[in-house]
């Protein structure tokens, strides 16, 4: 018995003195400790973990050859052969940290994106649709972010001191021609597409990718949606119209396939809210869009998307140079669009992206010059009067095709290069009011090629080059434009980042048809710095820019002041500073972002008889956009505030002395404010039985009815001017939307709807 208890008490202190002791220090190739690393022997029970501080000690009663192996998440592999033997062995061993997509910097200068892969997530579609005021309009909901100016007699993205023109938007990588539906006189619209069509959104400001072009001043990049993850319909009811659509997916969850229309009608909503305009044509849209996407066999995907829409709408306006006479302007738009999408595993490591597009647009445009009796007249002395009868048909075809090749190099690094070819018709009949006709074409094919490449130095460098040439049939010119963005991190939650890059553009068709010879490309230099933090779902992000355009394009005009030429001797400046805070986490269920900018911009371009701020630029401007929701309630609550300093306006006067143009009257309108809010009920929230997902939605733009002015309108005839202001003091929205197939309850939850 005696011996029993010796041995038991001897024998854990004899094992421990036949094994070996491995000890040492683990830390990463900068010398930092690296805590919870698991350190062990292959195929072996012995090993350990690292503590706080990197140290590791453990003990085994392996003898001979053995190899150790020490594993990190984000961390390169390492593995060591040990030759164990009576002596202890202690190690410091130093592993290389991976660069991955998780920890790596990202160069976000100029960029504001939100996708299904990024973790610098700004605005996403369920914030698009839900932004108080914006109406579920794409570009209305990015006037909320700095660089954006709220401009609400023209539609388009004006950032920066840009045009309207100087901004582009892509779809899958292809131009998107006429996103907007067609312009109006005084009247902004909105676009034509459906912010759940797509699932990523990069909004460029400035210093956007080499694999895009034509834009002086921004690209808004839309990524659309791949396999629905069911089957499911939807439908739609509200105060101007309906719709209905499917998404069907197949069985083996490889393939889908969609439809959907939508009608509009204005005619109950003009009723009810008293528009500035008599609308002797009430707007009415159908449009009516397909799909179908599919899995290849090695991985690709195949997309497509078709839409088309047909409007109509007429309205009379009082005349500026008279009090009795009035304007009555018609349009009837047909506008297509259809894209064709295919990226695939070539082998080897790269990835191949294909592009197709092809679009139409349709415009029959009349005015016509009318008594109060709704009467045409025809008055020839002043002529001005006559010129005031007129049609316009406008027949557009635009075309491109696109590859893009892509390689992941080491890491993260990757190397992409490609091409487009872009074919445009466009051709413009201007009738008359005598029936004479003048008619204008403009053809041009644009080649472009572009290659970029990232390179991630360590995880906290980065740097994005590429460069983009491009030939223009029409003008028979190249150009070519290097780009920069370059990023550091300090830590896991702050970095700075730097953008350089040129931009060239095309001169506007109306300045094309008979001048196309004596001009050249635009072309705009973007400088951007900013400073970003993202932490505990909080964003504050800060940028300075300054943008230098050359070349823009001046008129000139003849004795009549009637255009006579144009040429590239325009130059201009935007300059600026610009600050977004959003929070998702200090106040329960509610999300919150706030934007200023200042810009400071001006320049000498088409007939300005010298260099002078825009008319379509404030010097600062400002959003606050608040989303509640109550689970109690089961309804979000949401809020925005738009706020922008006076914009400047101008009479620019035909002078024959001089043969030049003139500022006759000059000033600055009122500050441009407007309060908007919208609910959204979902009354069959948290019933797990129920099949379907229901919305009501009630939306209000310009609350308080607050005056805005976005410039005023000058007589050719008389002395008269007049203020352009909206069509409505404000607008409601009542409707109610249905899907069923897919409860999205948790998504609404988790997005703060």
């Amino acid at each position: 018995m005696k011996w029993f208890f010796f041995l038991v008490a001897f024998l854990p202190f004899s094992l421990l003195n036949a094994q070996v002791k491995i000890s040492g220090k683990l830390t990463d190739n900068k010398g930092k400790s690296i805590s919870g690393a698991s350190i062990a022997l292959a195929s072996t029970y012995d090993g350990t973990t690292t503590d706080s501080t990197g140290k590791f000690v453990f003990f085994t009663s392996e003898k001979g050859s053995h190899f150790l192996e020490v594993t990190m998440t984000g961390f390169d592999s390492y593995i060591k052969k040990l030759v164990i033997e009576a002596e202890p062995i202690e190690l410091n061993i130093s592993i290389k940290e991976l660069i991955t997509e998780l920890n790596a910097v990202v160069i976000s200068a100029g960029s504001f994106e939100a996708s299904d892969k990024k973790k610098t997530t700004v605005l996403s579609s369920l914030d698009i649709v839900t932004t108080a005021g914006a109406n579920a309009d794409i570009t209305a909901t990015l006037k909320t972010l700095p660089g954006t100016q709220q401009v609400g007699d023209m539609e388009g993205l004006f950032v920066r001191g840009g045009t309207a023109t100087e901004s582009k938007i892509f779809i899958d990588g292809n131009l998107v021609n006429n996103f907007y539906y067609s312009s109006l006189p005084g009247i902004a619209t909105r676009g034509r597409f459906n912010p759940f069509l797509f699932k990523g959104t990069v909004f460029s400001s400035g210093g956007y990718s080499a694999l895009y072009g034509q834009a002086l001043s921004s690209a808004l990049v839309l990524e659309s949606t791949d396999l629905p993850l069911k089957t499911e319909a939807s439908l739609a009811i509200s105060v101007i119209g309906g719709g209905g659509g499917i998404q069907k997916l197949a069985k083996n969850k490889k393939a889908s396939w969609g439809l959907t229309y939508n009608y509009t009608n204005l005619a109950l909503a003009f009723a009810v809210i008293k528009q500035k305009q008599d609308f002797y044509k009430i707007p009415q849209y159908h449009e009516l869009d397909a799909n179908f996407r599919f899995k290849t066999k090695n991985g690709g995907f195949v997309k497509y998307y078709g839409y088309g829409s047909w409007n109509q709408l007429g309205f009379r306006a009082q005349d500026i140079d008279s009090s009795t006479l009035q304007n009555a302007f018609s349009l009837q738009n047909l506008n297509t669009y259809q894209n064709l999408n295919w990226r695939e595993n070539i082998g080897n490591g790269w990835k191949s992206f294909v592009g197709l597009s092809f679009s139409t647009n349709k415009d029959d445009i009349k005015n016509e010059l009318q008594d109060p009796n709704d009467n045409k007249v025809l008055i020839t002395d002043p002529a001005g009067y006559a010129l005031k009868n007129f049609m316009v048909k406008n027949r557009a075809k635009y075309a491109q095709a696109r590859v893009v090749f892509e390689k992941r190099l080491a890491g993260i690094n990757a190397v992409r290069l490609g091409a487009d070819q872009f074919y445009s018709d466009e051709k413009t009949i201007y009738t008359l009011f005598t029936g004479r006709e003048f008619t204008s074409e403009v053809k041009d094919n644009l080649t472009a090629g572009f290659a970029e490449a990232d390179f991630y130095i360590t995880k906290d460098i980065a740097a994005k080059l590429g460069t983009r040439v491009e030939y223009s049939q029409i003008m028979k010119s190249w150009n070519a434009a290097p780009r920069i963005s370059l990023a550091y991190k300090f830590d896991k939650t702050s970095q700075v980042s730097f953008a350089y890059g040129i931009f060239y553009q095309n001169p506007e068709t109306k300045y094309l048809p008979s001048l196309h010879a004596t001009l050249g490309y635009a072309k705009a230099t973007h400088y951007i710095l900013q400073f970003q933090r993202l932490k505990n779902q909080r964003t504050f992000r800060t940028e300075l820019f300054y943008k230098n355009y050359n070349a823009l394009y001046k008129t000139e005009p003849n004795s009549n002041g009637l255009l006579l030429a144009a040429n590239n001797g325009g130059r201009g400046y935007a300059k600026g500073v610009e600050v977004f805070w959003r929070d998702k986490k200090t106040i329960k269920n509610l999300d919150y972002w706030i934007s200023y900018s200042y810009l400071d911009t001006k320049r000498d371009y088409l007939n300005f008889p010298g260099s002078r701020a825009p008319n379509f630029a404030a010097t600062h401007t400002a959003s606050l956009v608040l989303k509640k929701f109550s689970l109690p309630l089961k309804t979000g609550f949401n809020a925005s505030y738009n706020f922008a300093s006076g914009r400047p306006y101008y009479h620019l006067a035909f002078d024959p002395s001089k043969n030049k143009y003139a500022v006759k009257d000059e000033g600055k309108t009122i500050n441009y404010n407007s309060l908007g809010f919208s609910l959204n009920y979902l009354p069959n929230l948290g019933k797990k039985e129920s099949k379907s997902f229901i919305v009501w939605v009630l939306s209000i733009t310009n609350v308080l009815g607050q005056k805005q002015v976005f410039g005023y309108n000058y007589a050719s005839i008389t002395e008269r001017k007049i203020p352009i202001t909206p069509a409505s003091k404000r607008f409601v929205y009542i409707g109610c939307f249905l899907s069923f197939g897919v409860d999205r309850t948790q998504d609404t939850i988790n997005n703060n709807l």
